[in-house]
């Protein structure tokens, strides 16, 4: 081979590895999963070695196959999408002890998910929600709590966006979005 059909094929090689996709390897302290809905899908990936409290619930919750038939069901522009499976909800299910976002460092950035709760710090059970937009005023203070991150969204923020702008009345969508399916990948 001459050295310009040499240098030829080593042009092609190089152009071939700097288009190839790039995948990111998930890193050995996450778990990954899909939440479908009628509108598409979300990926996420989750933080368990920084979260592991929150992880292991939300997990234990999608390996029971607890939010299948869910939906999405408030919205706020700019804030949130909240889902879970409200008929499945029951008064007994356990509270989680909330990881703050100051002990984590998982931030409410744009496309974090994090647990839902009443006014009363360890009072998250299944009930989550994705931000629309960074919402630094969730993670707290010394006096306030704040709302346990625990991953974010890696492919779906369109679905996040195109949910959030479904037509609402105080906070509720109008029409909810159905969760069919939420799985580890």
């Amino acid at each position: 081979m001459g050295s310009v059909s040499r240098a030829v094929a080593s042009v092609i090689c190089v152009a071939i590895v700097a288009v190839a996709p790039v995948r990111a390897a998930t890193p050995p302290h996450a778990d990954r999963v899909e939440i479908v809905t009628t509108m598409g899908k979300i990926d996420l990936v989750l933080d368990r070695k920084r979260a592991p409290l929150t992880v292991a619930n939300f997990l234990r919750y999608v390996d029971a196959r607890f939010y299948d038939g869910g939906a999405f069901f408030r919205a706020v522009p700019r804030f949130v999408i909240q889902g879970g499976n409200k008929a499945r909800e029951r008064p007994t299910d356990p509270k989680l002890r909330l990881e703050t976002p100051l002990a984590t460092g998982i931030r409410n950035t744009d496309g974090a998910i994090s647990m839902a709760r009443t006014p009363e710090p360890d009072s998250a059970t299944s009930e989550f929600f994705i931000c629309d937009g960074a919402q630094p005023f969730l993670d707290g203070t010394p006096g306030q709590p704040g709302y346990a991150a625990f991953g974010h969204v890696i492919s779906g923020m369109n679905v996040v966006r195109a949910i959030v702008n479904q037509p609402a009345e105080s906070q509720q969508l109008l029409a909810p979005v159905r969760i069919l399916r939420v799985r580890r990948l």
